[in-house]
Parts: C-alpha cells; structure tokens; sequence
C-alpha cells in the first residue's frame, strides 16, 4: 500500500522562488493604491513620535549605491521605529540648488548669457525637478517608504522663506557681516568654496626658498643681511607685504661665501641639506629672539617697496625656515596677523584666477602659469636660492576636482567665534554611538573659522541685503523679513525679475541714500546655508514633525558638511542643536576596497541590481553591512547575499508549508503544556528575538544578520526543523506531540517575519500574505510582539542535551563511513548520559531528537567510543522497517509481516 496521502505533508502557496524583479513593482502599486504609509501613521498617531531628518542628497545624477546604503538603512530604521509603535513621519528632501546644475545646463548647450537670470534659473529649477523625478523613482523603487508626493525641495518659496528668515535670526544676533579676506576659491567654478566643499588630493609644486634683504635692520641687523622665506605658491610672492617671525624662536645669522643670512636655528641643518650647501663653509655670526627684530624692513624681490617683519604665533619649526612669507590677500593666518599691524589686503587675482593690474607686469597671466615666470624673475634678481618640486596634499574643489587658491575678495561671513561655546556645550549633549565622531565634530568646530556664506552664481537663494547710494550695505532684520514674505509669496525669482525699490518695504527710506535708490546683492547664499536650514524649513515648518529631530543619518563626510552647518544655524537661531542623535556611514566601495569610477569599470549600478535580482537583495546587501565603517560591493558579495536570501525564504517556506492546518486561537498549546524540545526552541527563539530587537535600537544591523543566520541555519535547520519533520509529517494532525512543535513553529513564523519586515520589505509582505489566519490588511500595519522572560534554566539543561546529540551525531557520521548504517534511521544508538541528565528528566523522545530509530539509555557501556559528553555505540537498528515513517520497529505485526507498518502508523492510519 503507497501511504503517501496518510502524511501531513507541507502545503503552501508561497514560492520557493521569490520573483522578486516582478512580484516588486506589483506590490509596490498595491502599497499605493491602500496608502499604505498614511496608513502606518494613523495606525499610531498619538503615540510618541520618532523624527529621522532626510538629510537632502543633490539633484543631479543618476542614484548610486550610496544613495542605496544611506536611503535604505534610514528606511530599516524608520519601519523599526513604526513596528515599535512610533509615530515615524518621514520627509524626503533634495537639494536643489548649486553650481552643478548650472554646469549640467552648460554642459547641455545652455547658453545663460543669451538669456536673463530669472530666465537661467527656470530652466535649472526645471533641470533639477527632472533630476528630482528620476531618483524619487530609484528610492521608492528600492522599498523606501515616506511622504513622496510632498518632498522637501530647496528651490521651494516656503524653503527659501524659512532659509532667509535663518539668516535674519542670525543678523539679529550680530553674526553676519561683510569684509574683505581670504577664502577658499575655485577659479574654474568662479565661486568661493566653504570648507566642506574641499577635497584633499596630492598636486606637485614649486618648493622654492627666496631671500629678502635687509634695507632698515633697527639696528638688530645689519642692511643687506639676507632673510630666508620658503614657500610652494611661487604666484603669491608679488602680494607679498610681510614676513612673519615666531617672538620666542632663537634666530640665526651667518655668513656663507661672502654672504649674510637669517634663519631659525632649530631649521639651520635641515635648510643647509635642502639648499645643498656645505656646512663647513657656514659661520655664524649671531643669534637673536624673533620679538627683537619685529618691524625690521626688507626690500621686495620684485617690487619696489618694504615687506616688515611682524610677529606671529602661527610660525613654527615644522619646515621651512622659520621666517614665513605672508601675502594678506591669500592665506588665512596672514590675513589675521596682518590685521595687527594694520597691513592692505593685497589680493591682484581675479574671479578666474588671473592676475589683474595691481600684479604689475604679471597682469594677464593665469597664476599658476605665473609660477614659472616668476620664479625665473626671482632668479635674474639672485633672490632664487633654491628651486625644487614636491608632491603634497592640497585643497581641491569637490565638483570641478581642480586645486583651488586662497584669494581675498568681498564676502559676507557667518561669525562662528561668537558661538563656538554654544555650538560645543550643544555637541557635548548630543547621542553619538560612536564617541571619536563626537571628538572628530568637536574638534572640527573649534577649529573651524568664520564662514563664508555667499556665492557668486545665480542658482540659489539671493543674500537679502541691499547697498546705498554711498555704498553702504543695508543689512536690516525688517527688510529682511519683508523679503522673505516676497519669496515665500512669489518665489525667490522676483529677486532678479523686480527692482530694488520694488523688493523693500513700501516707504523705506536710508540716510546713505538721499534720492532713494538702492541696489541688490548679486551674491547668493552658499548652498550649504540652504541644506544646512532645513530644520526650520521641513522640521519647524512642518507641524506633525518635531523639532529638533531624533535623528540625523548621512555619510561620514557630512561631519563637516550638514551635520555641521546644521549644527551652526540652529544653535545661532534656537539655542539648540538640530538633533539629539548623530550617525553616520562609510563610503561604498567595490570588492577589492577601491573607490568606484567609471574609468575603473567597477561602478555597480542599484537600478540594475533591481532589474536582475530585486530590490530586497540590495536592501539585504545593505543590513548586513558594517556601515559605519566603507561598506564593499561586488558580483560575489551580491550572489552570497542571494544565497542567505534564499535560505531565509525556504525556512519561511516550510513553517508556512507545516502551518497550513494550524489555528492559533483554537490550536495552541499553553507553554507549560508545551514539550521539553520545544519549550527549548521557544527559549531559544526568544532570546534570539529580544536580542535582535536591542540591536534594531542600537543599529547593529550587521549582528542581526549573523545571528539571524546562524538561528536559522543551526537551531532550526540543522536540529529543529529536522527533528519536527517526524512529528509534523508522522503524527496525527491534532496530537498534542504535533500541536506542540506548531505553536512554536507558528511564535518563530510569526515574529521572524516581523524581524524581517523592516529589512526584507516585499519578501515579509509576501510572507504575511501566505500566513494562515493573518489579523492585519499588511505585515506593515502590525507591531512588534512584547519581549519575554527567557527560561535560563532550560537553556542550560538543553545545552546539555544538544553537546549529547553533537557526540551522537559524530559517532553516526563514523558508523555511516564504516558501512554499519545508511541513512540516520537505520541506526540503533547506544550511549551513557552526563551527571545530572537522566532519560525522564525530558519528555521528549531521543530517537526523535537523534533521528534514529531506537535508543537506549545505559549507566555504563564497555564497547562504546568515548566522547567529550558521553559514550556512544552504533549499530544497524532491530527489526522491521516501517513503510509509512522509516523507523525500524521491533513491533510484533511489522516484525511478523502481519503489518507492513509500525503500531503507532496503523493507530494514525485507522483513525485517517
């Protein structure tokens, strides 16, 4: 007789096959068509909110694996939020603004000189909506859930409004002002650059060491004394008006072949070996402190007028000579130690980096062709004692990748000296869970300088100040907040479209214009002004959303970009800081650990990913990444992730499949009914299960996914889905043996895919979908089962037990090599037990535990092989094999061939 329709075999819908590429999309639109994330709010709205602040990426480009790492970590970490019962609003934003989209437009045949401004920027605003438009596609796409059909764009009046208002706040605290010093400038883009715009790349540069004599020593020195200067800026020697000199530094003089000299002492032999000259033709004369020779003057090289020597703390011995050229117009410690003595900022560079009329003979010439030119001149005037080129780390414009120049030229500047406690006391009270990234900000900040918040571009927020007619600026907190309500009604366009009578307030009049005409600032504010307001214009704006945030998530770089300037806005305006918390991740990077680039060819593109294997791989490859350290990617990474996707799926697959008649309400077993196996299972399962509801919190998202593995591949796979396929298969449907694996099998079914659902979004809805007797419309509208007590004393009774069943299973795998047994069943087992395990102290069955057919427990056993726990003997069972559940039986119908099957088959079988 075949007893094939006599087992309770698996049975569900649910594919072993996820599908992923097309199941997906359809999923996607169903989510929509149920608003289903207005749904997930009102499901708790009223409870406490949790507030994860989008920090906004660039409208440009195609979305990258960055993108994906950033975009999908905040996802599991709002959906872990939601499960818990938050009320989680999540606002998408974008920025919107910025030199980038103006070179798109360029780059596309935009001719923006042929146009009007306000004309430029309606085809930039249009250029960023389509930018907008094609990675809101790519993130809703990836599962990425929030407020899509009403994003945060920074181009938007109520932003732009708010952004002004920011900055108004700001003059009001007498932050904000206008003057003429050195900043970072990219002459290819035209624009002032604010630090975090700056990358450091290795450039190689004139080193060369130049001599300034002696003209009026103060009788310290006498004239014509050589003093030695050095410097890798050959271009700025023409704005040279000082050299700087450490007070406490011992100088000194010496005479090398007919000719005086001046160099810090400690510096003597190393300038000696980088010049090349031979020491023992070296005398000193004399030493002196810097402080004794401040005021000296020394006649320039090229130019007909007096460098003084002046006094600075920034001087030191780590190179050089201790004798530091200083050019006001083109580096910040020579601007402020010029300052004290009253010195022009001499700055002959214009906005594309050529020289202008003050460089003399040098106008016309690009600076960095000038180098050379120069360096010839200093040598035709023997001021040239050495030149030589080295490769070092230099300042680079981010977008244009090109080497920037300080360059001094009228800007408006945020004060940060006048904050910088607040800002500090503000960071101390912020959550980092990693503590050297609070240090690394910290120190960031109180070193940072004032920044520079204005642009000269067109495609972005207009600096709201005005300029009389004896061109006074006209910086007034009521103007500004008239313009404000301008662009909050009308859009910032107006800016450019109005004039400036029009943009001030009705009636205003300025003692600095008597026939009442006023002129705009063309500057525009720097974009990471804009980014760096958002939470007054999305969190303050926006009344379900709390300010300040819980949260701000973006990449390691941003600690010197938004979550820096977010940082300084907010404690300049509220007093506070932006965000209770800081996160942050690493770059992606391929498989070998190198950055991606096209010209490399290992660029891996998520959309693509999508295409072929579903955006829950990505979001997968995603949670089992270390992301706060570089995160890798590759084909290989990709199919090993797929692999643990697929084993996820197919244990899912058979706790659905053996669920099938199972009804929690009228089946389940009471824990203390329950059997000792699975009593331990649902131990086990619930210190994996609170265990990985702590990481969720704590973003150990990598942990989660090693644990997960291991639970699933070890204690259930390896032991107990294997040990229940007996039961479940075997045993009759509602037997209290069976009801007893099923109530576990269900708690695991249950709250795994919860557990899952914030990662694996479309594959726990799948899941849910296929769950008998489901309560909710989506596994997303339900919340996190409550942790419980875990029965550590049955953890280590069964930790027991499972190193018995490992020296069983070693002796099995011997007696298999050894020919005695075939599979498991065929298998009688022989074995003592450790002190304080005894056979009744379970009541479940050791056959079953061991997969085998017969075992018997003895105290003491001669011709076994000793392991670690106990002493086991294998041999072929006794008996007869049964046709219905493999085991050999030594019943007396099976045995007689009265019965082809054991007695507890025909009992399951009579009654079926």
């Amino acid at each position: 007789m075949d007893y094939k329709d006599t087992l309770l075999m698996p049975h569900t819908d649910f594919k072993m096959r996820g599908g992923l590429t097309q199941k997906e999309p359809e999923m996607q639109k169903r989510w929509h068509e149920m608003d289903l994330y207005n749904k997930k709010l009102e499901l708790n709205k009223g409870n406490e909110p949790f507030v994860l602040h989008d920090g906004p990426p660039y409208a440009n480009g195609a979305i990258h694996m960055g993108h994906a790492l950033n975009k999908i970590v905040k996802d599991i970490i709002n959906r872990n939020k939601q499960m818990q019962g938050y009320y989680t609003p999540y606002v998408p934003g974008w920025d919107t603004h910025g030199l980038p989209i103006e070179q798109a437009l360029t780059n596309k045949g935009v001719d923006r000189n042929k146009m009007s401004v306000s004309e430029f920027r309606k085809k930039c605003e249009a250029f960023a909506n389509e930018q907008v438009q094609g990675q809101m596609t790519g993130f809703m796409r990836m599962g990425i859930d929030g407020e899509w059909d009403n994003p945060y764009l920074t181009y938007k009046p109520e932003f732009e409004a708010s952004q002004v208002r920011v900055l108004k706040d700001m003059v009001e605290r007498g932050l904000i002002y206008r003057g003429k010093k050195p900043v970072y400038w990219s002459p290819v883009s035209e624009s002032s650059l604010a630090e975090a715009e700056l990358e450091y790349k290795d450039k190689r540069s004139p080193s060369i060491y130049v001599t300034f004599k002696v003209e009026n020593g103060n009788e310290v020195i006498e004239n014509g004394v050589n003093l030695v200067i050095w410097t890798t800026t050959p271009w700025t020697i023409p704005s040279n008006l000082a050299i700087a000199v450490h007070p406490e530094l011992n100088y000194v003089q010496f005479d090398y072949e007919g000719e005086a000299y001046v160099i810090a002492e400690e510096l003597l032999d190393t300038y000696l070996e980088a010049v090349e000259w031979d020491k023992e033709k070296v005398a000193r004369m004399k030493e002196f402190k810097g402080s004794e020779i401040e005021r000296v003057e020394a006649k320039h090289p090229l130019f007909d007028r007096m460098s003084l020597v002046i006094l600075g703390d920034h001087v030191t011995t780590d190179g050089g000579t201790g004798l530091v050229h200083t050019a006001p117009g083109h580096g910040d410690d020579d601007y402020k130690v010029a300052q004290k003595y009253n010195l022009e900022i001499l700055s002959p560079v214009d906005n594309k980096g050529v020289f202008t009329e003050e460089a003399g003979k040098y106008e016309g010439l690009y600076y960095d062709d000038a180098n050379k030119v120069i360096g010839e001149d200093l040598d035709e005037a023997g001021a040239l004692v050495k030149l030589q080129f080295i490769t070092h780390s230099y300042p680079h414009d981010w977008r244009s990748k090109t080497p920037v120049i300080f360059r001094a030229t009228p800007q408006w500047f945020a004060s940060i000296e006048n904050v910088r406690e607040e800002i500090l006391e503000a960071l101390n009270n912020t959550k980092f869970q990693v503590e050297w990234n609070r240090e690394r900000m910290y120190n960031m900040i109180k070193n940072r300088g004032d920044w520079v918040i204005s642009r000269q571009r067109v495609w972005g927020v207009p600096l709201p100040f005005f300029y009389a007619e004896n061109g006074e600026a006209i910086v007034d907190p009521e103007v500004m907040e008239h313009v404000a309500s301008l662009f909050e009604t009308h859009g910032s366009n107006v800016w450019f479209e109005w004039d400036a009578k029009d943009l001030l307030p009705e009636g205003f009049t300025h003692e600095g214009s008597p026939n009442g005409t006023f002129e705009k600032e063309t500057d525009i504010m720097d974009v990471w002004f804009d980014s760096g307001s958002t939470h007054r214009g999305v969190l303050d704006y926006r009344d379900y959303l709390t300010y300040p945030s819980d949260l701000y998530f973006e990449g390691s770089d941003q600690y010197r970009g938004w979550f820096n300037s977010s940082l300084i806005t907010s404690v300049a305006t509220r007093g506070v800081s932006p965000y209770k918390e800081l996160l942050s991740h690493g770059f992606v990077m391929d498989g070998e650990g190198k950055k991606m680039s096209k010209s490399l060819g290992n660029v891996v593109d998520p959309t693509k990913i999508m295409n072929q294997m579903g955006a829950d791989i990505i979001r997968l490859w995603a949670f089992s990444s270390d992301f706060e350290e570089d995160v890798r990617i590759s084909d290989d990474i990709l199919k090993q992730v797929s692999d643990v996707y697929r084993k996820i799926r197919n244990t899912m697959r058979f706790l659905l499949g053996n669920l099938n008649d199972f009804n929690v309400e009228t089946d389940k077993v009471a824990y203390d009914d329950l059997y000792d196996v699975d009593k331990y299972m649902y131990n086990k399962f619930t210190k994996f299960y609170n265990e990985t509801r702590d990481n969720y919190d704590a973003y150990n998202y990598i942990t989660i996914y090693q644990s997960l593995q291991n639970f699933i591949n070890v204690d259930l796979s390896n032991f107990y889905l294997d040990y229940a396929k007996d039961i479940l298969y075997i045993e009759k449907e509602d037997s209290l043996v069976r009801r007893s694996v099923q109530t576990v099998l269900h708690r695991i079914l249950e709250d795994l895919t919860k557990v899952l659902a914030p990662v694996l979004v479309h594959t726990a809805e799948d899941i849910y979908d296929h769950t008998p007797h489901r309560t909710a419309a989506s596994i997303h509208l339900t919340h996190f089962s409550d942790k419980e007590d875990v029965d550590e004393k049955v953890l280590e009774q069964w930790a027991q037990i499972m190193a018995v069943r490992d020296d069983v299973y070693k002796a099995l795998e011997v007696a298999r090599n050894e020919k005695v047994i075939g599979k498991s069943l065929d298998a009688k087992v022989t074995l003592t037990l450790p002190e304080g395990l005894t056979k009744d102290s379970i009541n479940s069955e050791f056959t079953q535990l061991f997969i085998v057919s017969q075992v018997e427990i003895v105290d003491e056993l001669t011709d076994g092989t000793a392991y670690q726990n106990t002493t086991v003997k294998v041999e072929h069972a006794e008996g007869e094999k049964c046709a219905r559940c493999w085991n050999y039986k030594t019943d007396r119908n099976l045995v007689s061939g009265k019965d082809d099957i054991c007695d507890r088959c025909r009992t399951v079988v009579g009654e079926n």
